[in-house]
């Protein structure tokens, strides 16, 4: 009998902040292949030069591209289709959160978070997106 291993969905994690991605990783490295960037630019050359994602992982606050001018440049690109974009971010202010909805992000989670919380958020954010593809 042969067994097919379930391929992990690929997250790729968009931060400035190396302990952030870093805590990214190890939180869902068991469940997801993670793909730490550490700028909107490396993030916009991984989606042109590589196989696509299944969920995008955005900070707000970083230097040259900020998250919304990323989030708006990986829009405009075409190139991920109806893939989620969810800012994972430190801002709770309730602009930010009110036009993270306004612009169609996936979620928008605030840090300091929980392993189980963030898991939790990521599972809805897959199970409400499986029909939009």
């Amino acid at each position: 009998m042969v067994f097919l291993r379930k391929k992990k969905k690929k997250i790729l994690a968009v931060d400035d902040s190396e302990i952030s991605l870093d805590m990214v990783e190890i939180m869902l490295q068991d469940k997801y292949t993670v793909l730490p960037t550490k700028s909107g630019k490396e993030a916009l050359e991984y989606l042109l030069y590589h196989d696509t994602v299944d969920l995008i992982l955005l900070d707000l606050i970083m230097p040259e591209m900020d998250g919304w001018e990323t989030y708006n440049r990986i829009r405009d690109l075409g190139l991920i289709g109806n893939v989620p974009i969810a800012f994972l971010t430190s801002v709770d202010g309730v602009y930010e959160q009110n036009h993270a909805k306004e612009i169609g992000a996936a979620d928008y989670i605030l840090k300091p978070f929980t392993r189980i919380d963030l898991l939790k958020r990521i599972k809805i954010i897959f199970k409400k997106n499986r029909g939009k593809k």
